[in-house]
């Protein structure tokens, strides 16, 4: 019952004879899972080990994206640049204030100041926006859409540099979402996600937001961008391109890592030095030529194939009517020949289906092996190189702005490579970062 519990619920808890009632906290780091921190109504907070009680969850904890910011903060600085800093929750903006109870998944102008104090140098205004307070794991494409929205305004309001807080665990999924939304970018926007809370001596959110700044100053690219840790310690970070970036670990501070390319770019710390290491990128563009699309269709599904997967699963999506289906298969795309037939249907159905790889390096050619020219001939597509996420976003793109296309265009529009979605150059060199040594 324990794991159905989740910040922010109110609940009641029997032991015995002795009942308890409050709001969930967030737990110590060292806390154990038997137990639950509560926001006692008479303001206490107590910890209590619930493996040998009741738990009942009175009223789940509400959970809020808006269009329209929760708050706004503008401080002025001594630089040259207007910032702007977009907080959508997750672990780089949750504090939490136990003497309220309150989760405050919220970083104002001051707390960010006091934080990195190196933005008074580099801004001459910062703007601090609360767009939403959630977990990444709560993002939809409603979300990315309101995000991509903000962000546009934020840019045509003269903004040198977008700077997005968001949760670690599904920021691809929103980097790659802004990515093909926001074309023709005249700046950086850039993604910083911190794997320590800012409460812990070992948080990297700090020096992830600092190693932003020298790329809204002086990096070449419009693009979006993911910037984190490139080791575990504090000797640089790696400036990663939206669309070609995943979390490989769930807690180490260097768990981003470019896919199938380079990273764009590599800042020193302290010195903040930025080096470029990818001359393949998208050059900042005119404002006049900034647009927005930011629709995007929930009406697309991701699907990991497995050993003995029903095909049944392909035919769920396809009869409630879904787009388009990203089929995450084996080594160079692959599922069992029994579902080719399910493929078919959809594609029959007018629903597109699209085939990833589960490996995390190389590509999909469903050229070489028979059940790869099954699919083919069934009218799957092939995702290249594109990591799945990515493939699934791109598609909810697509659906979402240009939902009166044929399929030939959506086909046609799905193989364009956009933002550097695909690498088409990459060959069996593109290995891991170790490898390269960057």
């Amino acid at each position: 019952m324990v794991s159905q519990v989740n910040v922010g619920d109110r609940v009641r808890v029997r032991k015995g004879s002795v009942v308890y009632e409050g709001i969930v906290l967030p737990k110590n780091e060292f806390s154990s899972d038997d137990i639950l921190v509560l926001k006692l109504d008479n303001g206490y907070n107590v910890g209590v080990d619930v493996s040998n009680a009741e738990v009942e969850v009175i009223e789940e904890g509400t959970i809020e994206f808006r269009d329209v910011a929760l708050s706004r903060s503008l401080v002025k600085g001594g630089g040259d640049l207007k910032l702007s800093f977009v907080s959508t929750g997750g672990t780089i903006a949750s504090k939490v204030d136990y003497e309220t109870g309150a989760v405050r998944p919220a970083i104002t102008a001051a707390e960010l100041l006091e934080a990195v104090p190196e933005f008074t140098a580099y801004a001459s205004d910062l703007e601090v926006v609360e767009l939403s307070r959630l977990f990444s794991e709560d993002m939809t494409p409603e979300c990315w859409s309101a995000l991509g929205r903000e962000t546009a305004r934020l840019i045509e309001s003269g903004a040198d540099g977008v700077l997005i807080a968001h949760g670690t665990d599904t920021m691809t999924y929103t980097a790659s979402a802004l990515a093909f939304a926001l074309s023709g970018l005249p700046i950086p926007v850039v993604f910083v996600g911190s794997q320590r809370s800012s409460d812990r001596p070992s948080s990297d959110s700090a020096l992830n937001m600092k190693a932003s700044l020298p790329v809204f100053k002086e990096a070449p690219f419009g693009e979006v961008v993911v910037c984190m840790h490139g080791s575990i310690s504090d000797e640089y970070a790696l400036v990663h391109r939206g669309v070609k970036v995943r979390k490989m670990h769930s807690s180490r501070r260097d768990a981003f890592q470019t896919i199938n390319d380079l990273p764009l770019a590599r800042v020193e710390l302290p010195s903040m030095k930025l080096r470029l290491l990818n001359n393949k990128f998208i050059p900042r563009g005119r404002r006049e030529d900034f647009l927005c699309r930011c629709g995007f269709s929930n009406r697309i599904a991701l699907i990991k194939f497995y050993p003995g997967m029903s095909c049944d699963v392909i035919d769920y999506f396809v009869d409630r009517g879904y787009r388009a289906l990203v089929v995450e298969g084996t080594g160079l795309g692959h599922v069992r020949n029994a579902c080719v037939d399910s493929v078919a249907r959809a594609t029959d159905s007018g629903v597109l289906v699209v085939i990833t790889t589960q490996t995390i390096f190389g590509r999909v050619n469903l050229s070489v092996y028979s059940t790869g020219r099954r699919l083919l001939k069934a009218g799957a597509l092939s995702g290249q190189d594109m990591l799945s996420e990515v493939a699934y976003v791109k598609l909810s793109w697509i659906f979402g702005n240009y939902p009166g296309l044929e399929r030939s265009e959506c086909v046609e529009l799905f193989n364009k490579n956009l933002v550097y979605e695909l690498n088409p150059a990459h060959g069996d060199s593109a290995f891991p970062r170790w490898f390269h040594g960057y």
